[in-house]
């Protein structure tokens, strides 16, 4: 089911889908492929929305830098210098997290409007993202596809092809709060992690070199244990790059007993706490896990590569999923 949703400045209209099964309810908009709700029961069978957002479109157009819920692209997380090289050519890009690129530029897939197509348990968001935009080489032809499983879990997958070789990375910025949105901090809800690794990075969250083990230090999340705040770090998963989505991270709120656990393709994911977070939220109030490949990889060829040439197709699967206990 959709619905109209808001009209932005220029006329643009913005629709609303609203996807149900299973005891969870899911709503999606065509500006910047937000979650702006996702409704699952706690342990007593109450619904509540777990993901931080706005009850209007003008709430996202007001704060649009905490990428509340969005679609990332073409470049999720950053691009050091705000600049990378392929095939002999440099592509300076936006540096919108200066002196970095970040999260795609001063206009990403998070800020633009997305053709939505009904789909069976959901709905398939599509653009074309233009040759040259926000600097990034190649016409991209890129769509989104949020569905929901026979069990209650919200399915997001992504397909990419390109006319010139270009770099891709997609993920959900969604922040998930278990006790439900706005119910304070989250920090203490519980997190697992199947990465033994993680990118230690600079003052300006740059890659500095080679993945370090988590065994001793503070990002050691292999057996679960309160998150607390002060990361916004990308963990090396130890499965690496799969063909299918596995399973490698839980979050667990003991008040309410929701779990959310979360399966994807992709090598990385990136923690982050919210510490920034300002009004009507606040730091800590909403815990990001972006499924995805590692921050500045485009300059770090010894990292999973994000190259994607014409004639091949890009593919990612991200699966979130709901239980109680």
């Amino acid at each position: 089911m959709s619905e109209h949703f808001g009209t932005l400045s220029d006329g643009t209209h913005v629709r609303r889908w609203t996807l149900e099964r299973a005891g969870v309810r899911v709503r999606v908009l065509s500006y910047g492929g937000i979650v702006q709700s996702l409704e699952v029961p706690d342990r007593d069978g109450s619904a509540a929305n777990v993901v931080l957002g706005f009850a209007g479109l003008e709430g996202y157009l007001s704060h649009p830098w905490p990428y509340f819920g969005a679609l990332i692209g073409r470049y999720a997380n950053r691009i050091a210098g705000g600049r990378f090289s392929l095939d002999g050519r440099t592509y300076p890009l936006a540096p919108n997290n200066a002196p970095n690129s970040l999260h795609g530029g001063e206009r990403g897939f998070d800020k633009r409007v997305w053709e939505g197509t009904p789909v069976e348990h959901g709905v398939r968001l599509s653009r074309v993202s233009p040759d040259g935009e926000e600097g990034f080489p190649g016409r991209l032809e890129v769509s989104a596809t949020y569905t929901l499983e026979a069990g209650g879990a919200l399915r997001i997958a992504y397909e990419a092809v390109t006319d010139a070789p270009t770099v891709v990375n997609l993920t959900n910025h969604s922040y998930f709060n278990l006790a439900g949105a706005g119910s304070g901090d989250a920090g203490g809800h519980e997190l697992r992690l199947a990465a033994s690794r993680f990118t230690p990075v600079d003052a300006e969250l740059i890659p500095t070199g080679s993945p370090d083990e988590v065994a001793g230090t503070r990002f050691d999340f292999r057996a679960a244990r309160k998150v607390g705040a002060g990361y916004d770090h990308n963990f090396v998963l130890d499965k690496g790059v799969t063909a299918s989505a596995e399973e490698v991270a839980e979050l667990y709120d003991p008040s309410t007993g929701r779990t959310l656990t979360v399966a994807t393709t992709e090598p990385g994911l990136q923690l982050y706490t919210a510490d920034h977070l300002s009004e009507p939220f606040a730091p800590g109030h909403g815990i990001a896990l972006e499924t995805q490949h590692f921050p500045d990889s485009p300059n770090r060829p010894e990292f999973p590569s994000t190259v994607l040439r014409p004639g091949e197709v890009f593919r990612s699967e991200t699966v979130y999923g709901f239980s109680v206990c």
